[in-house]
């Protein structure tokens, strides 16, 4: 019985209250079941359609990093760009507009690393002078001391390009607008409004690059493939933050 005063709700009353804050609005913490959906998606999406000859091709890219860099970035953004085509992955072709897309991604990158990038030398330099290890050779200590100064900031390096690649790159696919790609408030905004979704993104953006690494001893596959599958499923990811509609409903391929 209710007490004296207090409307005895039913079960349906109960329910209706159920996830509501004091404002009224809902408080449900998780992510919508649908972008959970679209990002398990993202770890089978490398194999469809014609996967053999795409990850031969994709391998070889990675193989020629340094000077494939530029290309496979661009790609990455083709990716993203054609992540709900229900035949996989596009074909990986070059062109102007590809080249375009990895210039200005290794801008951001090139951006946003630059400050680790300044640090590094004097950290290592910090670390030999601490002298944490008994090494007579002066340059193998050095070589110690700069592999322990890039541990230190491999950590915060990744964990800013996660915060700030996906919302960007997504964008920055959908409506073609550089503008988009280093917007860095409007990312910061959307990672707030829904972080639920990015922190769903980012977990499965890390995966990834565990399965790559992975590939190297444990499946036996080799670590070109790897990285090549981490960068897909990267793409595939990212792509789920974006409305279907995209930044602000342009079309993606106008400039």
């Amino acid at each position: 019985m209710a007490p004296p005063g207090r409307r005895n709700d039913g079960p349906g009353d109960e329910l209706a209250h159920c996830g509501t804050g004091r404002n009224g609005r809902g408080t449900n913490p998780t992510p919508k079941v649908s972008s959970v959906r679209v990002v398990a998606e993202s770890f089978t999406w490398p194999f469809k359609g014609s996967w053999g000859s795409r990850f031969a091709v994709g391998s070889l890219l990675v193989l020629l990093l340094p000077v494939a860099f530029i290309p496979l970035l661009g790609y990455a953004v083709t990716a993203t760009r054609a992540a709900e085509a229900a035949g996989g992955p596009p074909p990986l072709r070059l062109s102007m507009r590809l080249i375009t897309d990895g210039s200005w991604t290794a801008a951001v990158l090139l951006l946003l690393s630059a400050p680790f990038l300044l640090v590094l030398d004097p950290l290592a330099g910090a670390v030999d002078g601490a002298h944490l290890w008994q090494v007579t050779d002066r340059a193998l200590s050095q070589v110690y001391a700069g592999i322990a100064a890039t541990f230190v900031l491999a950590l915060p390096w990744g964990l800013l390009l996660l915060l700030f690649m996906p919302h960007g790159t997504s964008r920055f696919a959908a409506s073609g607008r550089v503008r988009d790609l280093f917007d860095f408030p409007a990312t910061l905004r959307d990672v707030r409004r829904d972080f639920p979704a990015w922190n769903v993104v980012a977990a499965a953006m890390v995966t990834a690059w565990v399965v790559a690494l992975a590939c190297v001893g444990l499946l036996c596959v080799g670590l070109l493939p790897g990285a090549f599958y981490a960068i897909l499923v990267s793409a595939h990811a990212s792509a789920s933050l974006q409305s279907p509609t995209g930044a602000s409903g342009a079309d993606p391929r106008t400039r």
